[in-house]
């Protein structure tokens, strides 16, 4: 038996370590988008079966939350090492569900799995509160205790990733977790996390998997019982979740689109470049929230710049990641096929010149590359979320700045030069959560605090202890007398 075998989980749903139970929703076919083939059954869920899992997860928590925090990082190591024996299925899942290349899903395993629970192990020891001054004769502390249930709701394009950032710290701190993977991803972004930390010896009750559709999130969103949710997904659906926490009094960590800018100096190596741009906009197909959207590139160099972005982008093979070494896979489902087509066809149309791709075989998008791309056409202004690099040039520091910093997004900016200070100069000028110098736009690491401003979420909301802490806890304020005071009442 496999540790991911369908006998286990198909047809059901996680609710709570070591039990696999029938969802009251239909279930449904897990989808290889490179395929078509059905990978399996999916249990699915109901606002019913949150509230129960809600309800579950309440108990537990206590207990939790009491228990010494060795205990919670032996669970998180555990954790971390199951992902690393299982290093090489796990993967397959991801590249099978998702359509990553093998190497995009490892990284996935061995970073968004294994390294984000090492780091949730070191979480549950690290320092809690701080000793504060008071006026009057008292001890005066805070100190961070567990919000109780955190909702997580995760998307399909980096399914390990982006829930594991949220599930590992908020467990390693003393929490429940409600975890709903997109239906997309159930498997990959679900199942996996339901075997690993029932093999890892998490207490019944702690975390629960509930793949469903918009009225299950809506569902975890709104539940009294659940104080803060972690969303990773559209700008669109996030505007509603805040809507909806902040109805509900909640707080909400919101992880969302991005437009980001690669900004190209006349003084770099053009090739490097082109190489570094591709990457950028062209890994897991565009389908990355951190994508360089937008190539903003010096008008003295801007022609031959297109001309190698171009070259690199026809290099590179399309096709199914699971039987073929190719650079890039297929795009989630048709839908997202068809707004990225529409994109790049009415850019075209709006007067942008098309220098690479544009075109596909089923759900296979061609690396494409825009020239002279008015700043009002669709893939200058909006998220595609696709395998689509538009150029647009620029004649000095003032323009590259203003049009960095012209999207209501705010979430990654990579400037290439070799005058490292007119890079950092250039970031001081554009709003942005990452900023990476001589680098693309799509960066990430377990221990770096993660996140976008604007229409990109609400900040900083998970990565390194500060966040985590700030993310993942509620501050109280405690003081202790010697003695009773005397009072004039």
């Amino acid at each position: 038996m496999t540790f991911l075998d369908s006998t286990t989980w198909e047809g059901r749903i996680f609710s709570g370590s070591g039990e696999w139970i029938n969802g009251s929703g239909e279930d449904y076919d897990a989808v290889e988008p490179a395929t078509g083939k059905t990978l399996g059954r999916v249990g699915s869920a109901t606002p019913p079966d949150v509230d129960k899992a809600v309800q579950r997860a309440v108990r537990a928590q206590r207990e939790w939350a009491a228990r010494p925090y060795s205990d919670r990082a032996a669970v998180l190591r555990r954790a971390a090492r199951l992902f690393e024996e299982h290093q090489q299925e796990i993967e397959t899942w991801v590249v099978r569900e998702s359509g990553a290349i093998r190497p995009f899903a490892a990284l996935q395993v061995s970073s968004g799995g294994a390294e984000e629970c090492q780091e949730a192990a070191a979480l549950a020891g690290a320092p809690y509160g701080e000793l504060l001054r008071s006026g009057q004769e008292r001890l005066s502390f805070s100190r961070r205790k567990p919000v109780g249930v955190v909702g997580v709701i995760a998307p399909f394009n980096v399914p390990i990733t982006l829930a594991m950032r949220a599930v590992a710290p908020a467990l390693a701190l003393g929490n429940a977790v409600v975890l709903k993977p997109d239906p997309r991803t159930a498997i990959s972004g679900g199942v996996v996390f339901a075997r690993v930390f029932e093999e890892a010896g998490l207490p019944a009750g702690l975390l629960h998997v509930l793949p469903g559709g918009a009225d299950t999130g809506a569902a975890v969103v709104e539940h009294p019982q659940v104080p803060v949710i972690a969303f990773t997904g559209s700008t669109r659906a996030g505007r509603a979740i805040g809507v909806a926490a902040a109805r509900h009094l909640k707080r909400v960590h919101l992880e969302l689109g991005g437009n980001s800018a690669l900004v190209v100096m006349d003084d770099v190596d053009l090739d490097k470049a082109a190489s570094v741009g591709a990457w950028g906009s062209f890994v897991h197909a565009g389908q990355i929230c951190m994508a360089s959207s937008r190539h903003l590139v010096h008008a003295s160099v801007v022609d031959e710049y297109t001309a190698l972005l171009a070259q690199h982008a026809d290099a590179l093979p399309v096709g199914d990641p699971t039987t073929e070494a190719v650079a890039i896979g297929p795009l989630i489902d048709g839908g997202q096929r068809d707004n990225v087509h529409h994109i790049v066809q009415e850019t075209i149309a709006a007067g942008a010149r098309l220098a690479a791709g544009g075109g596909y075989e089923g759900l296979f998008y061609r690396p494409t590359v825009l020239a002279d791309v008015p700043l009002t056409a669709p893939a200058y202004a909006e998220e595609i979320f696709g395998p689509v690099a538009p150029v647009v040039p620029f004649q000095d520091l003032d323009e590259a700045a203003r049009l960095a910093a012209g999207t209501e997004y705010g979430l990654s900016l990579g400037v290439l030069t070799r005058d490292v200070m007119k890079g950092l100069a250039l970031a001081e000028r554009v709003p942005s959560g990452l900023v990476h110098i001589n680098d693309q736009t799509v960066n990430d690491e377990p221990l770096i605090p993660f996140g976008g401003a604007g229409d990109s979420g609400t900040g900083s909301r998970h990565g390194g202890t500060a966040a985590n802490l700030e993310a993942f806890t509620e501050q109280q304020w405690v003081t202790v007398r010697g003695e009773l005071p005397d009072y004039p009442f």
